[in-house]
């Protein structure tokens, strides 16, 4: 019934998430409000470590992307499921430290890191900077020098793989601001640099083909592009490649039309052909690192908001609107996402209703649904939007100066704040007259 495992329908009538019924949450806490399933944000995670542990005989380490939902709550989460992390910027780094998360088990990527973030990246003794371009590399290497270390590093690696999916969530291919290319001879000439450097070592590749990727296919001619490339640098600079980081992208439910591959299925082919190519090259099989993305915390997360003003055009189009939009939610705007929603009150009613959901914000295209199938809405209803436990808080904005929304954990028919709701003097604390 919903595109998410975790939702249910209770004696009320009312979408309930993690024991927890929705209606209630939304008196309580108020809307917007961002909900996180725990349970389920933990089991997406053990389905990626089991199967790391079973198709790479536990050598290997399944990295939560913070990028997709960063908090110092769920970066605990991730850390007592045994994950690494991946972040992406100075903010995302300074969340970890800050949650306790072992720095060790920290990637830090990026395509311009600042030099203040690659200075609290290497004080704070990070695992792996993962660097993107020469000018990243001759800095790293003298920042690592005047911190007396030899800072581990891999640099991304553009394989040439179309990912099927949207142009902006495309990495992999030439034409990208991320990484260095394979064919035109810039990944090897790189990595020859990196190995003449002092402070740097270079022991590992990584590449990111895209997002919301449903086929098996390009991650595994991924694979077997990169383990061949390691090959190539053991035979031309003897240098040996202990880690692959293979990226992520495994697309989800939003909708009823998406069919995501289950996500061990990925780990299970790609694990059959850098076997293969290892054992072709003559390497060992390196450890390898997985980037799950938004699959561990999207299909988690629901987003609540209360029905306002209802517009019928007749012949045209009947306009559903809410206390939230693009500030909270702005991948419609962005890309055109779709999502599914439920009026959380009437979950079990039958969809009878074509409406397009519209935000509060003073822009036309603030829109969180467009044509979609939803049981008949009043003003004062509570509608939940499904899967958005991704790129939803970590996108959210002030725009029009309207405060974020906060989020609340739920577990076993209990709920806690993780995130406060931002107030009218959060907005305007670093405003100077």
């Amino acid at each position: 019934m919903f595109v998410s495992e975790n939702l249910t329908v209770n004696e009320k009538n009312h979408l309930a998430i993690g024991g927890c019924d929705t209606v209630e949450l939304a008196k309580e806490f108020a809307t917007p409000l961002y909900v996180i399933d725990e349970d389920l944000f933990r089991k997406n995670c053990r389905v990626y470590k089991d199967a790391i542990d079973k198709y790479y005989d536990g050598n290997g380490l399944v990295l939560y992307a913070n990028k997709a939902l960063c908090t110092m709550y769920t970066c605990k989460l991730a850390m007592e499921e045994g994950l690494g992390a991946d972040v992406v910027s100075g903010g995302e780094l300074y969340t970890a430290i800050k949650a306790g998360f072992p720095m060790d088990k920290i990637y830090f990527h990026g395509n311009n890191k600042t030099d203040e973030e690659l200075e609290m990246a290497v004080s704070n003794g990070v695992g792996h900077i993962i660097v993107d371009n020469m000018y990243e590399l001759t800095r790293l290497n003298d920042i690592a020098k005047s911190h007396g270390v030899v800072q581990n590093i891999m640099f991304r690696i553009k394989p040439g793989v179309d990912a099927h999916t949207h142009s902006f969530i495309q990495t992999g291919q030439i034409d990208s601001k991320f990484g260095v290319a394979l064919e035109n001879g810039e990944a090897f000439e790189i990595y020859k640099a990196a190995h003449e450097m002092s402070n740097v070592n270079p022991d590992g590749l990584h590449c990111h083909i895209g997002s919301q990727i449903f086929d098996v296919e390009p991650f595994v001619k991924a694979a077997e592009i990169m383990m061949n490339f390691a090959g190539d640098l053991k035979d031309k600079l003897g240098l040996a490649i202990k880690k692959l980081n293979l990226g992520g992208g495994y697309g989800i439910r939003y909708t009823e039309n998406d069919d995501p591959v289950p996500y061990d299925e990925y780990i299970k082919h790609v694990s059959d052909i850098v076997k293969d190519t290892a054992k072709k090259r003559g390497l060992n099989v390196p450890m390898i690192l997985m980037e799950p993305g938004r699959s561990i915390s999207a299909p988690a997360g629901i987003t609540l908001y209360t029905v306002g003003g209802i517009k019928d055009i007749k012949n045209v189009r009947k306009y559903v609107s809410v206390d939230g939009g693009m500030g909270d939610n702005p991948r419609y705007i962005l890309y055109e996402s779709e999502y599914s929603a439920v009026v959380a009150n009437k979950a079990g009613d039958e969809k009878t209703d074509k409406v397009t959901v519209a935000g509060k914000c003073c822009e036309s295209g603030d829109l969180l649904l467009k044509d979609a199938m939803l049981q008949p809405a009043e003003s004062g209803d509570i509608l939940a939007v499904l899967a958005t436990g991704a790129y939803n808080y970590s996108m959210a904005s002030n725009y029009n100066r309207i405060p974020r929304p906060a989020i609340v954990a739920v577990s076993g028919g209990n709920a806690k704040v993780i995130v406060k709701r931002e107030t009218y003097e959060d907005i305007i604390k670093n405003d100077v007259l």
